[in-house]
């Protein structure tokens, strides 16, 4: 009963390259909470993500260094969501970026149909027209994600936890 997530570099021809980060996330828990690990065999963390209410839908998640040090932080814009999943992540020092549902349709119908959840969706992260960073779902029979990190400034833990919550929170 867990939702498991390897995260992999890409190689220069596009395809898996090594392991950057793993987690589990336990499902059904009251309070949400991610722990990466550098590899699978989860000897060395390397951030977490905790929900800062046990439930509100407003909420938001606080990302943190293996040492606790905070990196950033995320939450979804319920108003906004009731259409289009909008999401904001704020990392210390930078503006905050709005995260949003690239395709109007695509969200409309997974909104409306329980047996169109597996469509693929897109998130662009931005500030003005400037896109930060965007995860892509790809088809499969397994979950996959495409993540493009435009702005160098980003600390990538935080870009890797926004891209496991789109997937783990999505649907809450």
């Amino acid at each position: 009963m867990v939702n498991r997530y390897v995260v992999s570099a890409a190689s220069p021809d596009g395809s898996e390259g090594p392991v950057v980060a793993f987690a589990e996330q336990k499902r059904l828990a009251l309070k949400e909470q991610v722990t990466f690990y550098t590899d699978e065999s989860r000897a060395e963390a390397l951030a977490a993500f905790k929900a800062r209410k046990i439930i509100d839908l407003a909420s938001g998640y606080d990302v943190v260094d293996a040492s606790g040090t905070s990196i950033g932080m995320f939450r979804k814009d319920f108003g906004k969501s009731l259409l289009r999943s909008t999401w904001h992540v704020q990392q210390p020092g930078l503006p905050t970026y709005t995260g949003t549902e690239r395709r109007l349709s695509v969200a409309l119908l997974r909104r409306f149909s329980d047996s169109l959840e597996w469509l693929p969706y897109h998130f662009d992260f931005s500030v003005g027209a400037s896109i930060a960073f965007s995860v892509d779902r790809k088809w499969g029979l397994r979950d996959r994600y495409a993540i493009e990190i435009n702005d160098p400034r980003l600390d990538r833990r935080l870009v890797i936890a926004m891209a496991v919550a789109l997937d783990a929170l999505q649907s809450r």
